[in-house]
């Protein structure tokens, strides 16, 4: 009756990488038992993982940070590259805002600590299957997930080694980064010294060259690539 049920209702596939065999059963015997849902590969390295896992293009990964070969950031980073439907839950001992943050701007769908309830990664598993985002415990949409990232942008920024290559003009570049700092046409051609007509063309030419629909998804689109500096803070000390 089982395999009826599963036959009738597709499975979400699920791959496991972590390079401990013990937490890899423990992880795997709890999915398992789950309808619905279907362990179909594990590593414990990431160079054979991320060759695997663009192989076999599971739907969810489930992610350790601390792989010998390519850690497992490396790896969720190069495999959202080359395979954007995959999604991936990091697991990790390491369980804080900024590593969060960071984890779900390179392409990760949720990030938890290893001691995680059992059921709530169940449900993990499921909801970043259906295309959701799980930060800190709360169902996100793509576009809360979004808003969230554009905020921690502000407080975290992005590493200088990260910056890649854009397809953008230095002017367009100028226009995106200040497009991240939430600023209006208006207020862009002020700080620039342009008309607004200019920086509707420039911010045109930006979701066209990006193929993009809107400004949030241009700014999340720079943050997730690396072409965005953090803002300057603003300090009220006073000078001496």
């Amino acid at each position: 009756m089982a395999t009826e049920k599963k036959s009738q209702n597709p499975s979400v596939q699920v791959a496991i990488i972590d390079d401990h065999p013990f937490f890899r059963q423990g992880v795997r015997d709890v999915l398992n038992a789950e309808p619905n849902i279907e362990v179909i590969a594990e590593s414990g390295d990431g160079v054979e993982a991320l060759k695997m896992l663009e192989e076999i293009k599971p739907q969810v990964v489930l992610m350790d940070v601390n792989l010998p070969g390519l850690n497992g950031m490396q790896v969720t980073r190069r495999l959202k590259t080359r395979c954007p439907d995959v999604h991936v839950i990091i697991l990790t001992a390491y369980d804080d805002e900024e590593q969060i943050y960071r984890a779900i701007r390179i392409g990760a769908s949720a990030y938890f600590a290893k001691d995680v309830e059992p059921r709530l990664l169940i449900d993990t598993v499921r909801a970043v299957a259906d295309g959701y985002y799980v930060i800190r415990n709360k169902r996100m949409t793509p576009k809360q997930a979004e808003q969230w990232m554009l905020e921690l942008y502000h407080r975290y920024g992005i590493d200088p080694e990260e910056k890649t290559f854009s397809p953008l003009t230095n002017r367009e570049m100028e226009i995106l980064e200040v497009i991240v700092e939430g600023l209006s046409n208006r207020q862009i051609a002020n700080r620039l010294g342009i008309s607004q007509q200019t920086v509707k063309n420039h911010v045109t030419s930006i979701l066209s060259k990006l193929d993009l629909s809107d400004r949030t998804q241009a700014a999340i689109h720079a943050i997730r690539h690396g072409w965005v500096r953090l803002p300057a803070e603003e300090t009220d000390e006073p000078t001496t």
